[in-house]
């Protein structure tokens, strides 16, 4: 079940280019929850119930605490909104943004105990703030989201301000320490391994390179953020391949 679902997740993500319009719009929801949904079966297979639903309770709850704080105060990522077609919303988010928070947070957690030592919390943060130079200037680009950009922007990202960085890095830090204080470590004694995570890790870095120079046409995101993505996810893979315990 849990190849089904991430090939699902995935192969969504290969429709999105090709398509546009009411198609586009689906396809972009859909995505979240699949990529949520295969994070989250495979937390429940590899770590057991009480991982999965600490994991979705937590990350859920954070992540639309600080969005909505976002989009009411403009703090920490800048002042920005959320388009209606994003689907129904909770108290100002829409409902699929945290399921994005979902969709990462538990590969990066897990990219993050592999190799962050004692910095697990700083790792995590950079991580999905790398995965966010991808996100942000897609979904901006097709009108899910808008910013009012006063000041420095991301670089190669003009319609997105530079706070949005900083916000990124700053909950993500302080997300991935929380879960990483809360959620247990030990693998179940039968269940997934972590094949699932590196495809995953590995697909986000490749399609947003891949998307960004030949279907997007922003080779400066493919160079920029996929340096960073690539930088801080080249270790875990480096130690998946070398068979680390």
């Amino acid at each position: 079940m849990l190849v089904t679902v991430l090939s699902i997740a995935i192969g969504l993500q290969i429709i999105y280019p090709l398509v546009n319009g009411e198609a586009l719009r689906l396809i972009t929801i859909a995505i979240v929850y699949w990529g949520a949904g295969a994070m989250l079966l495979h937390a429940l297979l590899a770590f057991g119930g009480r991982y999965a639903t600490r994991y979705l309770l937590l990350t859920f709850f954070f992540a639309l605490i600080v969005e909505h704080i976002g989009v009411l105060t403009s703090w920490p990522f800048g002042e920005y909104s959320y388009s209606p077609d994003l689907g129904f919303r909770v108290f100002s988010v829409p409902l699929v943004v945290p399921f994005a928070w979902i969709m990462m947070a538990h590969p990066v957690l897990i990219a993050a105990r592999r190799v962050a030592g004692h910095w697990i919390f700083l790792y995590g943060g950079v991580a999905l703030t790398a995965w966010d130079l991808f996100l942000d200037p897609l979904m901006v680009s097709s009108g899910r989201w808008s910013w009012v950009v006063k000041g420095a922007h991301v670089p190669f990202q003009p319609e997105i301000p530079l706070s949005n960085t900083f916000g990124w890095l700053l909950t993500g830090m302080g997300l991935i320490g929380i879960l990483h204080l809360v959620l247990p470590r030990d693998l179940r004694k039968i269940g997934a391994s972590y094949a699932a995570v590196d495809v995953y890790l590995g697909w986000i870095l490749f399609s947003g390179v891949v998307g960004n120079l030949f279907f997007f046409s922003r080779p400066g995101i493919a160079i920029f953020a996929g340096t960073i993505f690539g930088a801080v996810l080249t270790p875990y893979l480096f130690t998946r391949w070398l068979g680390r315990p």
